[in-house]
């Protein structure tokens, strides 16, 4: 069950390790296309957040916010390779910050390609999201569950 379940978090892990690395290769002084794609959705986001909830966005360079999107994609991925649980939840961060403003399907008409598409995109980073949950679901129950068969006496046989 152990190498099933290495092979499982790679798979898993690789579109995470993957897209981190395009994006840091492609990042350049101007921060590369991710960039160019991300900071209108950015602004649109910081927008809906400003007008209907009426919360105050501090401005942030967006080139720093790719770059932490892209260390929390790139060593999350790492680091749920290994098994790590940090790396899970390095993940887990990444896809709730990231899923409602470049996965915007909510700015587009519904019948229009554009919605369909991020709405697609949105659904798989649920998808990712609650199978990051159930792991460390598992894991969290079977520290539990080790940690009590530690703690239970032995049995003694009578003859």
């Amino acid at each position: 069950m152990g190498f099933a379940s290495f092979i499982g978090r790679v798979f898993f892990s690789a579109i995470f390790i993957l897209a981190a690395w395009q994006k840091f290769n492609d990042f350049g002084p101007d921060g590369g296309p991710a960039l160019k794609n991300m900071a209108p959705k950015l602004a649109t986001f910081q927008g809906h957040l400003e007008n209907s909830l009426g919360l105050s966005v501090p401005h942030v360079d967006p080139k720093i916010l790719l770059l932490t999107a892209i260390v929390l994609e790139g060593v999350g991925g790492i680091l749920f390779t290994i098994g790590s649980s940090l790396g899970a939840y390095f993940l887990l961060l990444f896809l709730v910050a990231v899923t409602p403003i470049m996965h915007d399907f909510y700015n587009f008409k519904p019948d229009s390609a554009e919605y369909i598409h991020e709405f697609i995109q949105f659904l798989k980073n649920l998808s990712l999201l609650g199978a990051l949950l159930v792991y460390l679901g598992m894991r969290s129950s079977a520290a539990k569950l080790a940690s009590r068969k530690r703690k239970a006496p032995a049995k003694s046989k009578v003859s």
